[in-house]
């Protein structure tokens, strides 16, 4: 399983979407200010988000993007699955030969991928960067204030 930019950059606007979700809906160049993502290729990617009904988009003054479904019930493999082709594969059996000795194991390893970004919730996601930016703000005031 690869995780590509055109992944990466869709789970990070759809963070974006998230941490910005009682404030209305959010714009494209809001997110593209916030993480360095370009308009156009964001552009793209919503509209394949759109398209398998992670987010809803509004028009007019005040419009943008706005989550189609709880980030409690959004998954990061969803996401993921939106923009590559990311998903569970069923083993295939095979007889002796047919198939390279190492293949099953990489298959099941990218099945253990899958689930586990499968188990992660939009929103369990945004709460882990949330609790990563306070432990870093915490450990470098900690280190001036040990100084």
């Amino acid at each position: 399983m690869k995780l590509s930019t055109k992944g990466r950059h869709a789970v990070t606007a759809m963070m974006e979407l998230a941490l910005q979700h009682k404030k209305g809906p959010v714009t494209l160049a809001d997110i593209s200010a916030q993480q360095a993502i370009s308009i156009s290729y964001l552009e793209q990617l919503f509209a394949r988000l759109r398209q398998h009904g992670l987010v809803t988009g509004m028009r007019g003054p005040g419009g943008g993007y706005c989550l189609a479904r709880p980030a409690s019930e959004i998954t990061i493999a969803s996401i993921l699955a939106t923009v590559d082709d990311v998903t569970r594969r069923e083993e295939q059996p095979h007889t002796q030969g047919e198939a390279p000795a190492g293949a099953q194991m990489w298959l099941r390893l990218s099945n253990r991928i899958y689930d586990y970004l499968n188990s992660i919730t939009l929103e369990e996601a945004v709460e882990s960067a949330s609790d990563d930016a306070q432990t870093s703000l915490f450990g470098s005031s900690f280190r001036q204030t040990a100084a």
